[in-house]
């Protein structure tokens, strides 16, 4: 009784409290993606699987009465002290009966709360779950799309012209310069998920050859997953990806790496089986997977077998007998040339192995072990430079690890350790900690000798693998006064081994500092300084001996956004990068200016920027509007304007068309590019027009 006094009281005081105005609102996935990401491309971040989760997530929002711990962390909003002072407050209280129960969580602020909506809902009070039959629950899904996407670069590339027949190493693309893309999903939050995807790339032939295991489009991917089938957590068929522990071992690619967003990211969400539907052409599994509860614990077991993509080499091993070898996986995914084609699925991958992962009734205490094996129908031989010395070698790997994870009170500790079959040994711990409500506080230890071998992993680090690797990374978020938020981290890392490029064990730092100031739901304001150092060969080097110098890399940025209006909205940036290793400092700058236009039923984006830099090092990047599920964070070099214009309408109630055009001119160049994409003239214009039906 006093429960459902209290509720209807903080319903009506939200009610009437206009300032509050906690309703859904549409969410502006543009700067939250930019809070997210680092101001840069990171090999690391699969950003288009994280922009569609997030996105699925907002077309179907989390009921907060049916979730789990790790879906919540998914969203990179919450701090691991809120989710657990939000399960307490179930247990105290029983299920929430409106989302304006939120306000009386210990920990959710105003600004929590509101980033958080778009993404959540409380099921009415009362309404029962769908139990009708599975086929009448898809028949009646509105979250069930088909899109269609067409991408082409108008002016002609070196690659598309006639072959020059005087040279023999003279090669062509073997299709035409349109990008298609083909995707189909339904699917329907903690119940079932299907769906397709299909691909060609520029260059590409559409074309049917079973012989080269063509079928139209060069690249398909299929899922389908069962959720909560009785004790059955998750079932999984077709491609499917696994996020485990920290992603040291098993990394769907869901993660963020280091940005301006400095506690909720260096933790990995434990989501466990995830549906595969992008267009990255190597990283997932192709198989089955299913997670069965036992109690408090979850049993995953998985299995995987694919081709990939391997350019096979034959040695001489005897007078009489040859083996065949291959130095690594090809993961561009490109077959638009006859020696891309020909290294097309030349090797078989199989993957299958188990984890359990036990988590307390409190929501407070996770542990859990991995195993799997990894097993290539050829084995791989590296080419034998020095760096190589200690990378995988042969057919088989395994892999063992644990991971946990324990809040106590406002601190979150976290992490996982492994190890491969080499016996190189892989770590990363780390701890999240409310000091305050106006300061947080997180730290990162990892250590990845350089001879752990781990394929699916991609835990917190520096490098684009987990090998070879030793860091602490120190992030705070402060919020001194209203609407002010400042934002920082350091990071010391070290390279005990060679690397790429890098002919001695190196070290390097980088720290960010981000200031952000909101003064009103119209505008934001936010300054942002980025500094990297990294050692590398000293690049221009002319005497005998190559030597490892420190290049020292610092980027800038001014952002500012307003809406004056409910149709318009404006965004102006400007941002400037430096770069040196032993050589006069280099620099480049880019300023933007963003014009967009939010009707009824019509959606317009535009944006105009000049950008000058020394070289690519000084290069800038900056993340662009796209039409749906695609991201676009591109670099520019050199000098000369960016423009590009993004329409998105809606004729008809279930269709949504979007078009896009983007043009680049370059000052003082001949030509753009470099081999087969080599552009002559100093333009760049590319069209991209995608449709969405809605069943």
């Amino acid at each position: 009784m006093i429960r459902g006094l209290l509720s209807c009281w903080l319903i009506l005081l939200a009610l009437a409290a206009v300032a509050q105005d906690y309703t859904r609102q549409n969410i502006d996935m543009d700067l939250l993606v930019q809070e997210l990401f680092a101001e840069q491309e990171d090999e690391n971040v699969a950003y288009e699987d994280l922009y569609e989760t997030l996105f699925q997530y907002y077309q179907r929002p989390i009921d907060l009465n049916h979730t789990s711990s790790e879906e919540l962390a998914s969203l990179y909003l919450l701090s691991r002290a809120q989710i657990v002072a939000y399960y307490k407050h179930l247990q105290d209280n029983g299920p929430l009966l409106s989302i304006y129960e939120l306000q009386a969580i210990p920990g959710f602020d105003r600004l929590t709360i509101t980033r958080l909506l778009p993404f959540v809902r409380v099921q009415d009070a009362g309404l029962q779950a769908d139990t009708r039959p599975l086929w009448q629950r898809v028949i009646g899904e509105d979250n069930n799309a088909l899109i269609l996407r067409f991408e082409r670069t108008l002016q002609q590339r070196r690659g598309y012209t006639p072959a020059d027949t005087s040279r023999s190493s003279s090669s062509r693309y073997l299709g035409s310069p349109n990008k298609l893309y083909l995707r189909y999903r339904i699917s329907h939050t903690r119940d079932y998920s299907f769906g397709f995807t299909a691909e060609k790339d520029a260059g590409e032939q559409f074309t049917w050859s079973p012989s080269t295991r063509r079928y139209g489009f060069d690249y398909y991917t299929m899922h389908l997953q069962f959720y909560n089938k009785g004790r059955f957590k998750a079932i999984a068929l077709g491609d499917y990806q696994l996020q485990i522990g920290q992603g040291l071992l098993l990394s769907s690619g869901y993660s963020v790496g280091k940005g301006s967003e400095t506690i909720t990211t260096i933790s990995r969400p434990n989501l466990g089986i995830r549906p595969y539907n992008s267009v990255l052409e190597y990283a997932f599994m192709r198989g089955a997977a299913v997670t069965y509860t036992l109690g408090r614990t979850d049993v995953t077991a998985f299995y995987s077998n694919k081709l990939v993509d391997a350019n096979l080499q034959t040695q001489l091993d005897t007078l009489t007998a040859t083996q065949q070898f291959f130095t690594g996986i090809q993961t561009t995914g490109f077959h638009r040339t006859p020696t891309e084609l020909a290294n097309k699925d030349q090797v078989r991958e199989q993957v299958y192995g188990s984890s359990a992962q036990y988590q307390s009734s409190d929501k407070t205490f996770s542990a859990g072990i991995t195993a799997l094996a990894t097993h290539y129908s050829t084995a791989v031989r590296k080419a034998g430079a020095p760096y190589q010395r200690f990378e995988f070698g042969g057919t088989d790997n395994l892999n063992f690890g644990a991971n946990y994870s324990y809040t106590w009170q406002n601190v979150y500790l976290f992490g996982e350790t492994a190890i491969s079959k080499s016996g190189g040994l892989g770590s990363v711990h780390g701890l999240i900690a409310n000091l305050s409500n106006k300061a947080e506080l997180s730290m990162l230890y990892r250590n990845y000798a350089r001879d752990f071998h781990t394929f699916y992993g991609s835990a917190f680090g520096e490098s684009t693998r987990n090998i070879n690797e030793r860091g602490f990374y120190t992030g705070i978020k402060l919020k001194p006064i209203p609407k002010w938020e400042l934002t920082a981290y350091y990071d010391r890392f070290s390279f005990p081994w060679l690397r790429y490029q890098v002919d001695a064990p190196s070290h390097g730092d980088e720290y960010l500092v981000r200031l952000y100031f909101k003064p009103d739901r119209q505008s934001s304001l936010y300054a942002q300084m980025r500094y990297e150092s990294k050692g590398r060969n000293l690049s221009g080097n002319t005497t005998a001996l190559d030597y490892v110098a420190q290049a020292a890399r610092r980027n800038y940025l001014l952002y500012f956004e307003t809406s004056p209006t409910k149709a318009v909205n404006l965004k102006s940036r400007v941002q400037f990068s430096t770069y040196a290793q032993e050589a006069p400092q280099q620099t480049g700058y880019l300023i933007a200016q963003d014009v967009n236009f939010t009707f009824s039923k019509i959606r317009l984006s535009t944006r105009y920027a000049l950008f000058d830099t020394d070289s690519y090092d000084t290069r800038q990047y900056v993340y662009e509007r796209d039409v749906l599920y695609a991201f676009s964070v591109p670099a520019f070099s050199g000098k000369g304007t960016r423009f590009y214009m993004l329409a998105q309408f809606r004729p008809l109630p279930d269709l949504d068309i979007w078009v896009k055009y983007g043009l680049t001119h370059y000052r003082n160049q001949d030509s753009i590019g470099s081999g087969l994409e080599t552009i002559e003239g100093p333009r760049r214009s590319d069209v991209k027009v995608q449709v969405r039906y809605k069943f």
